[in-house]
């Protein structure tokens, strides 16, 4: 396997740059300007409008970007490669998202990745805790999505010593030889996750890989 091919394996950066990001935190320093990835694109990402709709504000984007994200999402950093595209996205409130993309060299490297984010995500709540102590993480899997070669989608609650209480949802689809990862993330818990809503912002990021 070739070295931008290999699975990063440092950890992650630290827990609060994590769940800042999940939290918004890290978007509100963007500036508020909508835009829209080019139509060469290949694959296509996500438009602002097809993410789960936030009742107050629209839904803004930033450049189809190559390589990792600054600071790595929580549960899945660890193991994006070099090869990783991705995008953000934010509104006017507490609401972001991403999506991460890897196109992988052959459909069974693209099966072993996806099995490997579904791994890491099963077990994010624990290894949350075991990082902080501070934090009390719950989480939640809400079934398998029928596109493509399928999708699953995951909910990750933490909750802070000092107050803070974030939701995020993430999904893991794959096309052939390439992964998607969708991650939604608001302050709130698991009443306020758009459960429905991020189940069709997924089916849309798999069907639009090509």
């Amino acid at each position: 396997m070739g070295e931008t091919m290999k699975i990063r394996t440092r950890g992650i950066r630290t827990t609060v740059a994590a769940l800042a990001a999940v939290a918004g935190v890290a978007a509100a320093a963007v500036p508020a300007v909508a835009a829209t990835a080019p139509a060469s694109d290949t694959p296509r990402f996500l438009e602002p409008a097809e993410l789960p709709p936030h009742p107050a504000s629209p839904w803004y984007a930033g450049p189809v970007t190559a390589g990792q994200p600054d600071p790595l999402p929580m549960c899945v950093g660890d193991a994006l490669p070099s090869i990783t595209t991705h995008r953000e996205y934010w509104t006017e409130y507490d609401t972001n998202a991403q999506q991460l993309t890897v196109e992988g060299r052959s459909e069974q490297w693209a099966k072993d990745f996806a099995a490997l984010l579904r791994k890491d995500l099963a077990g994010c709540a624990k290894k949350l805790m075991q990082q902080d102590p501070d934090i009390k993480a719950t989480q939640r899997y809400y079934g398998r999505v029928n596109v493509e070669e399928g999708a699953d989608v995951y909910g990750i609650h933490t909750a802070s010593a000092w107050g803070s209480s974030d939701i995020g949802l993430f999904s893991v689809g794959r096309d052939g030889a390439t992964v998607t990862v969708v991650r939604w993330g608001q302050m709130g818990n698991f009443q306020h996750a758009q459960v429905a809503d991020f189940k069709a912002t997924t089916v849309t990021a798999v069907n639009k890989l090509y």
